[in-house]
């Protein structure tokens, strides 16, 4: 299975895709979809947009898995993020990817074992579980490719397939 993780941003929206099999995972790509601040909202939606229909369009995920939004301090970037998210959403849909929401401490608990891992943990877990020679650039990358991993180690259970749960 082709599992598109992504970690949702105004100014970068990171992308991880693996593929993902009984015997472990292939990293497929990873990056980031960036718009230029300073650009109307709208043209950095329509650009994140595209940028998603793209990716969907080349490596045919059958599922995606994206962060929920949890914000405590500015509500401003949150409602931005949430729009970026919102996009992000769409084109999945419109492209009949299905779609999963994992909170951090789902992603942490997954990828580390541990829901209060710190940021440098999870990202030499993927390191390590994805075989990469060297991490990620972008934090948003090493975090889209952790929400995929979680996916593949939570959303493929057996239980969610019994009782059909998303």
């Amino acid at each position: 299975m082709i599992i598109l993780g992504i970690d949702p941003g105004l100014a970068i929206v990171g992308y991880g895709i693996v593929e993902y099999q009984a015997h472990g995972f292939r990293t497929l790509a990873y990056g980031a979809i960036t718009t230029p601040a300073h650009t109307p909202v709208e043209e950095r939606l329509a650009a994140i947009y595209d940028g998603m229909s793209d990716l969907i369009t080349m490596y045919h995920p059958a599922e995606m898995a994206i962060e929920e939004l949890f914000f405590t301090k500015n509500i401003t970037t949150g409602i931005s993020v949430a729009e970026a998210r919102g996009v992000a959403l769409l084109a999945a849909k419109k492209k009949n990817v299905s779609i999963f929401e994992y909170t951090p401490m789902q992603v942490k608990q997954a990828v580390v074992g541990y829901g209060g891992a710190e940021k440098k943990q999870v990202q030499m877990m993927v390191k390590t579980i994805l075989k990469l020679e060297k991490m990620p650039k972008l934090d948003d990358t090493a975090d889209a490719l952790a929400i995929a991993i979680c996916h593949a180690h939570t959303g493929g259970s057996r239980i969610r397939q019994f009782y059909n749960i998303r």
